[in-house]
């Protein structure tokens, strides 16, 4: 009489062990390839962040409101590709597609939640330029440190609100046995799809609530740059106008780069059926890699501030490390 093995988890059962991560279906054998640009951005979003991280809080002068919030955005988009890549490149490289249900639910939590924060973030920056072109005498009193504090406490509760409940969602839901995910990492569709159940309450909930939060966020940032551009033009110099303007470009810059690829992955995710299933993957997978990357670079390049003191704590660094 053979002895009959259990399966890894109950078929009758919710939560199985462990999902597969599939990572870009019909690409298998382009994995290696595919690793190596993913990781040089990743490494060089890493090396970006880290140093904007580094001489905001070196350089005493840059503890102001914009510079503050900056730090804020580069710490959201470490969180952003780290709770991902370093997975995904496992993937790529070891075949190690295998991760823990908890796990799985802990990188859907930080991958939205980071997501649901930048967003946020964003808005905060563009009342910052507002207050700083609009009113600018009133700008030390309205955006002070506490007042900096404070909206990061809010942007924290209100991501954790938005995303705790697409866990719970999840975790309610039974799999029969099914446990490969067609992704390079996890995410809320992706593993309510998988569900042998009713996932309505997920789907408009996965849709409406993030997305809702993200179109108030556009349209607040909307408004603020249209009040913005209207001050603009009521400044008496060319010169009065031209610097405002180029001090709101890199904040325009980073907003673009952040939501046309979330809205055209939403959109070719839910509307564009046609799209091979492998071009949704790769658009994910840059959504979380560009953000990360560019932010840096485009305000190292247009904040004569940030490369001024980068350089300044480079060649003091150096010159340090020469000395010793």
């Amino acid at each position: 009489m053979s002895v009959q093995l259990m399966p890894p988890f109950n078929l009758t059962s919710s939560t199985p062990a462990t999902f597969i991560l599939a990572g870009i279906p019909g690409m298998e054998k382009s994995h290696i390839w595919i690793s190596i640009p993913f990781c040089s951005m990743y490494l060089a979003a890493l090396l970006g962040n880290g140093a904007l991280l580094f001489v905001v809080s070196t350089e005493q002068s840059l503890h102001q409101p914009m510079y503050l919030l900056l730090s804020m955005l580069a710490v959201t988009d470490l969180m952003l590709s780290t709770t991902t890549v370093p997975k995904m490149l496992a993937l790529f490289w070891f075949s190690a597609g295998e991760i823990s249900f908890g796990a799985c639910l802990t990188q859907v939590f930080f991958l939205h939640f980071a997501s649901s924060a930048e967003s946020m973030i964003l808005m905060a920056m563009a009342f910052d330029r507002f207050v700083a072109i609009c009113y600018p005498l009133r700008y030390a009193a309205v955006l002070t440190q506490s007042a900096i504090a404070k909206t990061g406490l809010v942007i924290l509760l209100r991501s954790f609100c938005i995303i705790f409940p697409c866990v719970f969602l999840l975790k309610r839901l039974p799999f029969c046995g099914h446990n490969v995910i067609p992704h390079t990492y996890c995410e809320h569709m992706g593993i309510a799809r998988l569900a042998c159940a009713d996932i309505s309450v997920n789907i408009v909930y996965g849709l409406a609530m993030p997305v809702a939060a993200a179109v108030l966020d556009v349209v607040l940032i909307a408004v603020s740059y249209i009040l913005i551009l209207q001050a603009l033009f009521r400044l008496p110099s060319r010169t009065a106008r031209c610097k405002a303007f180029n001090t709101c470009v890199s904040h325009v810059c980073v907003i673009f780069l952040f939501y046309i690829p979330v809205f055209f992955t939403v959109l070719t995710h839910r509307f564009g059926q046609e799209i091979p299933h492998h071009v949704h993957i790769l658009l994910a997978n840059l959504y979380i890699l560009f953000p990360p990357l560019l932010n840096p670079i485009v305000y190292g390049v247009r904040m004569r501030q940030i490369k001024e003191k980068f350089m300044k704590v480079f060649l003091c660094s150096s010159v340090h490390f020469l000395q010793g």
